[in-house]
């Protein structure tokens, strides 16, 4: 088992920046792909970001392309997500997951926080 504990949500005004963090604990997290993933009110989940268990390897969904950076430190045992030029469409519970591989699929991911709510304020 991997448990994930998000944080680092909250309301911020549009334009703004947040950073969220995904701490890790249970089996060796460093062997895990983490992804980041989001649900607005009334919209399905959806593939934000994720990172290969090194962090050589990253892939973001088109929508947040220059405005979001995932990086990981595994001896911290925490994955973040830096998020910039915040936009009120990006109001949603933001989760985190685990996965052996780099997918966008979030089927596909074995373990999930519990989630953190961010809000975009016009």
């Amino acid at each position: 088992q991997v448990q994930l504990v998000e944080s680092g949500g909250g309301l911020v005004q549009a334009g703004g920046s947040l950073r969220l963090s995904c701490a890790a604990s249970g089996r060796t997290f460093s062997d895990y792909v983490v992804g980041w993933f989001r649900q607005g009110p009334g919209k399905e989940r959806e593939f934000v970001a994720a990172v290969t268990w090194n962090g050589g390897g990253t892939v973001q969904a088109d929508s947040v392309k220059g405005r979001f950076t995932i990086s990981r430190d595994n001896a911290e045992n925490t994955v973040y997500l830096q998020m910039n030029s915040l936009k009120p469409e990006d109001t949603a519970v933001y989760y985190c997951a685990a996965d052996r591989r780099l997918t966008t699929n979030a089927r596909t991911y074995d373990f999930w926080g519990q989630g953190t709510q961010v809000t975009v304020s016009s």
